[in-house]
């Protein structure tokens, strides 16, 4: 694995490269507390090293209640090949925001996991991924772990 890192970092171009920086969004769909939100949100990831990103997003869960919000702090690796394909395996730590439903107020809790996926480079400036995210969160009542497949894009400069 270290040979694997330290050739990467050497062999890194383009949009994975030091000092870039990528700004993305993501619109899908998902179900909490028995009800199906719309979510949208935005996403910033800074490389502070050759193929390492490290990240900001914000994304809020729409159409239902509880209301819910969540900012998560990811770290990304982005393995280099000589094409246009880039698998990447990062993890990260959400914090979500709860809001009211009525007359129960839901605490807000942590969360963290693992994202596996790949990375399709459309031009010398835009991306789009493809991937797979494992959460582990812990609301105070409970502790679970759920996957989902996360489809994201982005432009780099």
């Amino acid at each position: 694995m270290a040979l694997l890192l330290s050739s990467s970092i050497v062999n890194a171009t383009g949009m994975f490269s030091i000092g870039h920086k990528n700004f993305g969004f993501t619109v899908g769909q998902d179900t909490a507390y028995g009800n199906n939100y719309s979510v949208m949100g935005v996403n910033a990831h800074y490389f502070v090293a050759d193929n390492i990103s490290v990240g900001a997003s914000y994304s809020l869960w729409l159409g239902s209640d509880p209301s819910i919000s969540q900012l998560t702090i990811p770290v990304t690796y982005h393995i280099p090949l000589p094409i246009p394909f880039r698998p990447y395996v990062g993890a990260f730590y959400s914090h979500t925001f709860m809001g009211e439903d009525g007359a129960i107020n839901y605490d807000d809790y942590d969360s963290y996991g693992g994202r596996v996926g790949m990375s399709m480079i459309m031009s010398p400036n835009s991306y789009l991924s493809f991937g797979w995210v494992q959460e582990i969160y812990d609301d105070g009542i409970n502790k679970e772990s759920r996957g989902y497949p996360e489809v994201s894009g982005g432009i780099s400069f």
